[in-house]
């Protein structure tokens, strides 16, 4: 009941703040309805898949369908980590059965989450499994989409159960050097380059400085100075599931980074130092827009199928 009672007290002070926590879709968009963004795509994360959950399955293709319903021709959709819960071969086949069953963007891209390492089998079976359902040949990866650079990260390898680094980033000298060199060879056209990585570095976001995200990302340190060289880049994680409406759940530094909820349940403080799940029910991810001058990040609430008034950025282009 205390922890219930401190979430509460918490999204009480933020309404507060807030007058009005949701606009509908309209109102947003009418707002840059004078020139069109030339790039729409949506981010989700920590779908947590599994054959036999099927609130999950629920909850992912009512997802798919209201990103349809915002925008049936976006772009390309992300699917920023954890699509499935227990790192098994049949949970994916169960999500890309899913997938082709409701509409989405025919360019659909991933990053490999902890819970794609949960069968618990080794870090080279856990990514084979990732490699086989996404035809990649590596766990990290460029997209070029309409002119715009996207950088996929991932995590080479997962824990143990019961260590520190227990669903961390693992990040391999290659894989820092190969994304420092991608982005400098794309810095020079001043336009945003979008960089995903299931998991936020430590001590950013609201919520990271607790026991569990310090070592969210083992190279975080790596990491950060690489992104900090490149005012440009937009970095993109999910993990935490915290909700979107917490204070810096969005921070604009020496480049931006950016939180996109969770499609499974909502988490915030559980005022012990640890988290909580604070709504059950609760499922949250983001629509973005990239304009010619600027991007537009906007997070959505889809159990509500409402836009999150406390989660509209705006990022605007160096060019």
């Amino acid at each position: 009941m205390i922890k219930r009672f401190i979430s509460f007290i918490l999204l009480v002070v933020m309404a507060l703040v807030y007058p009005s926590t949701m606009i509908k879709a309209e109102e947003i968009s009418n707002g840059n309805s004078d020139k069109k963004p030339i790039l729409t795509f949506p981010v989700i994360s920590d779908v947590q898949l599994t054959v036999d959950n099927e609130r999950v399955q629920k909850l992912f293709h009512d997802t798919l369908n209201d990103l349809h319903s915002i925008n049936p021709n976006s772009d390309a959709l992300i699917i920023n980590g954890d699509m499935i819960n227990d790192g098994k071969k049949e949970s994916y086949q169960k999500f890309l059965e899913i997938l082709n069953e409701y509409p989405h963007p025919e360019k659909t891209y991933y990053t490999i989450g902890n819970h794609e390492f949960f069968k618990n089998d080794g870090n080279e079976a856990s990514i084979q499994r990732f490699l086989d359902f996404t035809g990649y040949d590596k766990v990290y990866y460029k997209k070029m989409i309409k002119g715009y650079p996207f950088f996929f990260l991932g995590s080479e390898s997962w824990g143990p159960v019961g260590s520190p680094t227990k669903d961390s980033a693992f990040l391999s000298e290659e894989q820092l050097k190969w994304l420092e060199h991608s982005l400098k060879i794309h810095s020079h056209s001043k336009k945003p380059m979008f960089v995903f990585l299931h998991q936020p570095l430590p001590n950013t976001f609201y919520g990271t400085d607790i026991d569990y995200y310090k070592n969210a990302v083992i190279q975080d340190q790596e990491l950060k100075a690489i992104l900090a060289k490149y005012p440009s880049t937009i970095f993109i994680s999910g993990h935490m599931h915290w909700d979107l409406r917490f204070p810096n759940m969005f921070i604009q530094d020496d480049f931006t980074m950016v939180s996109s909820g969770g499609v499974d349940r909502i988490w915030g403080p559980d005022g012990n130092g640890y988290e909580t799940i604070i709504d059950s029910t609760g499922s949250q991810g983001l629509y973005i827009e990239v304009y010619k001058n600027r991007v537009e990040i906007k997070g959505r609430n889809f159990a509500k199928k409402e836009w999150i008034k406390e989660y509209q950025h705006t990022v605007y282009n160096l060019e």
